[in-house]
Order: structure tokens, then C-alpha cells, then sequence
């Protein structure tokens, strides 16, 4: 039988198949005891593969979990790892932005080795639920054949890099950011500079500063379109905000230039990577995002490391190479552009067309949303939104942060029949962007962190506010709700109008679940200002907290004042009295109602809260590069048993190489990738001053290298490929040691 494999071998870029098949190494090596489980996991969170929660390690839905246990014998506690039960998934949509091509792809994915449901995060990510990690190799594979990528999907690394929805298409925006979000994630990606981060690291482009699309003020680097006159000529820039998120203590972002050039925007971003990577926190995880880091130094000394950091940044011709195909980033229509005019109207439409229809700058066209509850939708949806798309609008599909899918271009004289088949397949509800539209995160239902019920308590809200969406005045239907399982605000609770966080309390020996109450979040101005909590109420009391809260705004409200300006006017003292009855813990024996959770009849607990995996553990550089030359070796190991002895020689000399950068990675990070240089480094750094010296071996295992690297083997047959899998195993043994003993640990 083909595997995958070999089946794409010629559709999968070189790079990315390396890093897959290294990946898949790495699962083999973790099975047999061979790899630390924490570089393990960060390289597989590197992958996007996480753990996820289940039920007491029930199985879920049909989902059937497979057994598995480590052939050296070591068991993994808990039924939630990654070798009994499946996981989640998580892939990277740089701006959100998919071809109907690779949404049908992403679809059989969630067919084939999910649960059927496709969802769509706050950073334009999807993410599968219960595939299993010995699957993930195959998903990538078949990703990547279409130009997807799950590589840095999570993890100390970059995230996937956001940009507005309606970039390209805006009548407000300065210019498209579209094409700048592609070049940096491009650039990013695997970059060395971006691999030394104690936590993770967000950035999201906008092209106006009006709207909320790109919410650049909430994120650890953010790029608002700008254009300046220079000498007669218009030149593109932006304005780079540096330092903010959200998170349990939310940060505003900072000014870090008013104007940076379009020339300079990936060196800038490389600078500022550096000095993250130098001076941002490793031990503790909790204060290890660059917000931190501009708070503690203040941002008047963080622009001088930046801009000092900036001029000792080596030079790289993809700094401006992008530059010369901003051109080519177009956009190909389906259809030409025609009116609505004259066209018959389904029922539903109005309704539909009023909140889901946003008219492009474009003559003739519009931008529609999806809006769907939750951020989900199955696979058989999908594969019928890629024909559709197919039709209607070719490749102009997005993903946006609230959670929603947006198809742009289409022709407006095809809105009713785009909205006839949209509704025939479940996907024409209206209300898009309006209080019904609730940004949620998985919670409970499949996060570690998750407190409370996020998604039980959205669906029951949307629930409601669709039963009365037609009585809600104006002013509470624009109302933006944003709901959080946990205190991490994947949510994005913080910026809502009326934004809730899961919590607990107890009432006598029970533990109640509990929501925490944001208010006066700003949505627009990219994020422009953040909510205060004014207390916690039961789960089962949140509708009426919401229904309290948004009767007495349209009571008292002065003409045209924004919820925002409302509640700072009221007071916290005032809200908290008016919420005060709605915060009461009843006894377990009174109402044993309120002592379960939204969408599960069992009686409430968090005893199995784990480990969050959103950042993973704060492993070193030296342990990520090394774990790449052992992953190499065991492929080497592979070739030998297929016996390919050509292949296992290249493989082992490259492990060799691996590891040896890895070494000179800590003293030395712009090395790069060329083995010359690696080599020299090495040499020059090690060697000669005898750092990779031992008692016994007098740097006879480094000299293996060098044996390789000066003389291409005449002939390789067996026997000397299975001498180069030995010296190679001792060379990178020789490497560990060389490390521990440098870094002052005691090597016996």
C-alpha cells in the first residue's frame, strides 16, 4: 500500500517534508524512551500537536481512543496523554486567507482523522479535536501539499500571524496588509532568531486604525498601515506597536516607532525578536511574554535595545525581496462584478443581507459572512463551502478572529442564490458581527486550563438572544460578547462590551461554577482599551446578569452614548450593587441545578484541571537543536535498515552537523545554516580550546566530524555505514557532555 508519503513526495516543499519526517522521527524516538519528554513536547507543540482534556478518560462521541504504551516499558500517567487518547491539532491560516482547494483538503482532515468538526480560533487558526499523534505526520503531509503548514502552530514560538478580514477590500484602509502579513510569516518561520523565546509571541497586521480587524494594540507586535509623503512620494510604512496582550493581567501595547519603512519592517521585526530572545524571562513562564519584558525596562529603553539591536542584525536578501512581488498579490474574481438590481429575494434574506453583507470598495461586489455558532462547522459543510466557493468567489476565502468565515468578491447580483445555497447547508444565519455573534474558546470542553463551561454558556446565551433579537433596540444588538473557560482571555473577554471569565466558588463542600463579569472592553480602534472585571456569578445566573445589564443600558443611556461610556459614567460601585443579587451561592441541597455546568448534567468539579499546554514547557535552545541532530540520526539509523547506505552516511554527517550548531548556537546564534561555517565555528570556538575535550577521548569524537566534513567517502557500503552510525552516536553524546560541562553542570 502507498503511504502518504509517497504518494506527495513531489508536491510537498523539501523543506517542510524534512521537518515533518524529523517530527515523526522524534514520535518513534519519545515511544521508545529515547527523547526527554519535555523537548518531546515542545517540539511536538512546535508541530501544533497538543493534549487535550476529556471526561475521566472516557471515550467521546464515537471518538475511539487507541492504547498505547512506550515499547521501553515507561507508562505515561493519566488517561489524557498523547499515547492513549487523541488530541487536538492545531493549523496555521497566515491572515486567514484559504484557497477552496485547501478548505476541502482541511475538511477530509477532520472526516478522516477527527471528529467531523472544523474550528476556527481567534488567531484565523483551525483546529481538529481527537486526532491521534500517530496520525499527525500523514495531516501534515497532506497539508502541506496545498501550502499549509502546522509548523510554529504553537509553542515558544511566532503564531500564527493575523491581519483584517477585509484586507484588500476596505473602504477605509490605508493599503492592503495582506501581502506583508505572507511575507513576514514566511520570513519567520523557523527563523533561528525566533527560537530562544520563553513563551509565545503574537503579531497581527491592520490597515486602518478605525476598525477592529487587526487589533493590533492587543498584541506583542503590531502593524498599523501607514503612508508618508517623502520628498514628493508616497511611501508605504507603519506604525509597530510593541508589548500588549492580553492573558490574566492585560497589557496596552506601546509606541515602539511612529514610521517604519516597508524596507525596514523585517529587519525591525527581527530586532526585536533578538532582544526578546536575549532579555525576556525563561524561568518563569508566568512573567515570560514580552509584555513583561517592555513594562520592566520601560519602552524608552526598549526601543534604544531595539534600535541598537537593529544595526548588528546580519544582512538578509529576503529583508526586501518581497518588495518586488507585492505586485503579484492579487485577487481573481469567480465573476464579474454586477448589481443586485432586479434579482428576486429568498425568505430570510433581508434580515441575512442587513447584518452578514459588507460592500467592498470594489463596484459590484460584497464581502459576506459565515457566521457560525461557536466558530465550528463539520466537514461536510466544508466540502460543500468549497464548491460554492468554487462558484461564487474562487479562492477569496478568510478566516476571521471572531471566529467566523468571511467569502469576499462575491458579485452582488449573486447574493440571493449564494445565500439560498449557504442556507441549505446550515451556514446562512444572519447576525454576523451582531450580540448573537459570541467569540467563545473551547473551555471545559477540550482545554486543560478550562474552568468553566465557555461554549455550554455561549450556545445558551445565543439561544436566548436569538429568541428576542427582534425586541433588542439597536444599542444592545451591536453589543460585542466575548466569553473565556479560564483567566487566560483566549476569549478575548477583555475586550468585549460585556465580556465573562471562568471561575469557581464553593458553598458548603461543594464548588460551584462561576463566570467573572468584564465590562466596558473597546472592541474598535484595534482593540483600543480594556474591560474590569466587577465580579463573579454563578454559571447558571450569567443570562441574568446580561439581561439586567443591557435592559438598564437602554433605560438610562443618553442618546447615541456607547456602552463603553455607560458603564464608566455608572460606576463600579453602582454595577456591582445592581449585580449583587445575581452573585448569591445558593446551598447544594436549595439548588443542586446551579452546582453543574452549562451542557453537562454532572455535579460540577475542576479536580481535573491539568497543565495548560498553550506555551508549553521553557525548554532550552541547546535542547531543541540537539533533539533535530538526534531525530536525524535515527533517520540515518532508518536508511541503514533499508539499506540505503548512501543515504544513512548523508544522514549521520548531517546529525553531526546538527549537533555541532547546536553547541555553537549557545555561544554564537547568527551561525546559520551553511557547514563550512558551522563547521569552522565549531572548530575554532570548541576544538581548539579544547571545550569538547574529555578525559579519555582527547576530542577524538570531534575529529569524526571533521574526518566527514574534509573527505567524501569513496565508496559507502555497509560495514562503513554502520561505523558512521556509531561515531556519529559518539560524536553527539560527546556534545551533550561538552554542553553540560560548559554550562557548569556536574558531568561524572
Amino acid at each position: 500500500m502507498t503511504t502518504w508519503k509517497e504518494q506527495l513526495a513531489d508536491q510537498i516543499p523539501e523543506t517542510m517534508g524534512i521537518l515533518i519526517d524529523t517530527y515523526e522521527a522524534q514520535i518513534e524516538l519519545r515511544k521508545q524512551g529515547k527523547l526527554d519528554e519535555k523537548v518531546f513536547a515542545e517540539q511536538r507543540l512546535r508541530k501544533g500537536a497538543y493534549g487535550q482534556r476529556y471526561d475521566n478518560g472516557q471515550r467521546h462521541d464515537g471518538v475511539q481512543t487507541r492504547q498505547l504504551s512506550y515499547p521501553s516499558g515507561e507508562l505515561v500517567k493519566g488517561p489524557d496523554t498523547l499515547w492513549d487518547a487523541p488530541g487536538m491539532q492545531r493549523i496555521k491560516i497566515p491572515y486567514g486567507g484559504l484557497t477552496a482547494r485547501q478548505l476541502e483538503v482541511l475538511s477530509e482532515l477532520a472526516d478522516e482523522y477527527a471528529d467531523g468538526i472544523l474550528h476556527i480560533t481567534t488567531r484565523q487558526d483551525i483546529q481538529l479535536h481527537y486526532v491521534h499523534i500517530d496520525d499527525t505526520p500523514d495531516l501534515m503531509r497532506r497539508l502541506a501539499a496545498v501550502g499549509i503548514t502546522t509548523q510554529e502552530a504553537c509553542g515558544n514560538s511566532v503564531r500564527n500571524i493575523t491581519a483584517c478580514t477585509l484586507a484588500g477590500v476596505c473602504h477605509d484602509e490605508v493599503f492592503d496588509v495582506s501581502p506583508y502579513a505572507e511575507a513576514m510569516t514566511q520570513f519567520l518561520l523557523g527563523h533561528d532568531d525566533v527560537q530562544d523565546f520563553g513563551r509565545k509571541f503574537k503579531v497581527a497586521f491592520s490597515g486602518c486604525a478605525g476598525h477592529a480587524c487587526g487589533l493590533v494594540k492587543m498584541h506583542d507586535l503590531g502593524l498599523l498601515a501607514q503612508t508618508r509623503d517623502v520628498d514628493g512620494e508616497i511611501v508605504r510604512g507603519f506604525t509597530v506597536f510593541v508589548g500588549g496582550g492580553l492573558g490574566t493581567v492585560p497589557h496596552q501595547a506601546k509606541v515602539l516607532v511612529d514610521f517604519c519603512s516597508e524596507e525596514q519592517l523585517l529587519p525591525l521585526t527581527q530586532a526585536v525578536s533578538r532582544v526578546f530572545a536575549r532579555l525576556g524571562e525563561k524561568k518563569n513562564r508566568n512573567r515570560a511574554r514580552i509584555k513583561f519584558l517592555v513594562a520592566k525596562l520601560g519602552i524608552d529603553e526598549f526601543r534604544r535595545l531595539v534600535q541598537e539591536e537593529l544595526e548588528t542584525v546580519p544582512h538578509d536578501d529576503r529583508h526586501t525581496a518581497y518588495l518586488d512581488s507585492l505586485g503579484d498579490f492579487t485577487y481573481e474574481p469567480a465573476k464579474a462584478g454586477m448589481s443586485l438590481n432586479g434579482t428576486a429575494m429568498p425568505d430570510g434574506f433581508a434580515n441575512w443581507y442587513q447584518t452578514n453583507v459588507y460592500h467592498q470598495a470594489q463596484h459590484g461586489y460584497s464581502a459576506i459572512t459565515l457566521h457560525l455558532p461557536l466558530g465550528d462547522f463539520t466537514a461536510q459543510q466544508g466540502f460543500h463551502l468549497a464548491d460554492i466557493a468554487r462558484r461564487f468567489v474562487g479562492d477569496n476565502i478568510r478566516l476571521s478572529v471572531e471566529q467566523n468565515i468571511v467569502l469576499r468578491w462575491v458579485a452582488d447580483a449573486d447574493l440571493p442564490a449564494i445565500y439560498r445555497e449557504l442556507h441549505a447547508i446550515g451556514m446562512g444565519d444572519a447576525g454576523a458581527g451582531t450580540i448573537v455573534d459570541i467569540t467563545t474558546c473551547p473551555g471545559t470542553d477540550t482545554c486543560k486550563l478550562g474552568i468553566a463551561s465557555s461554549r455550554g454558556l455561549t450556545a445558551e446565551l445565543r439561544t436566548r438572544l436569538i429568541e428576542r433579537i427582534n425586541l433588542l433596540p439597536d444599542a444592545v444588538r451591536e453589543l460585542k460578547i466575548k466569553v473565556s473557560g479560564c483567566f487566560n482571555s483566549c476569549g478575548q473577554h477583555h475586550v468585549a462590551d460585556i465580556g465573562f471569565f471562568g471561575n469557581s466558588r464553593r458553598s458548603g463542600n461543594h464548588k460551584m461554577p462561576h463566570f467573572q463579569v468584564v465590562l466596558g472592553g473597546q472592541w474598535h480602534e484595534n482593540a483600543g482599551s480594556y474591560g474590569l472585571a466587577v465580579g463573579a456569578a454563578p454559571a447558571k445566573r450569567v443570562p441574568d446578569v446580561l439581561e439586567a445589564l443591557t435592559n438598564r443600558y437602554v433605560a438610562e443611556r443618553a442618546e447615541d452614548e456607547s456602552f463603553q461610556s455607560w458603564v464608566k459614567d455608572l460606576g463600579r460601585k453602582a454595577i456591582k450593587a445592581m449585580l449583587q443579587p445575581y452573585m448569591q451561592l445558593p446551598s447544594f441541597d436549595d439548588q443542586p441545578e446551579y452546582f453543574s455546568d452549562w451542557g453537562d448534567s454532572r455535579v460540577y468539579t475542576i479536580d481535573d484541571i491539568g497543565v495548560g499546554e498553550c506555551a508549553g514547557e521553557v525548554v532550552s535552545l541547546f535542547s531543541l537543536e540537539i533533539a533535530k541532530a538526534e531525530s536525524t540520526h535515527f533517520e540515518a539509523l532508518l536508511a541503514l535498515d533499508d539499506g540505503n547506505f548512501h543515504l544513512a552516511d548523508e544522514q549521520a554527517y548531517k546529525a553531526m552537523v546538527l549537533a555541532a550548531r547546536a553547541l555553537v548556537r549557545t555561544k554564537y546564534l547568527d551561525v546559520g545554516d551553511d557547514y563550512d561555517n558551522i563547521v569552522n565555528e565549531f572548530r575554532s570556538r570548541f576544538y581548539d580550546t579544547e571545550l569538547v575535550y574529555d578525559r579519555f577521548a582527547k576530542g577524538k569524537f570531534a575529529r569524526y566530524l571533521f574526518k566527514r566534513h574534509d573527505q567524501i567517502p569513496n565508496r559507502v557500503n555497509e560495514d562503513y555505514a554502520h561505523q558512521m552510525m556509531d561515531e556519529t552516536q559518539l560524536f553527539i553524546e560527546n556534545i551533550h557532555t561538552a554542553e553540560q560541562r560548559i554550562n557548569g553542570v556536574i558531568v561524572s
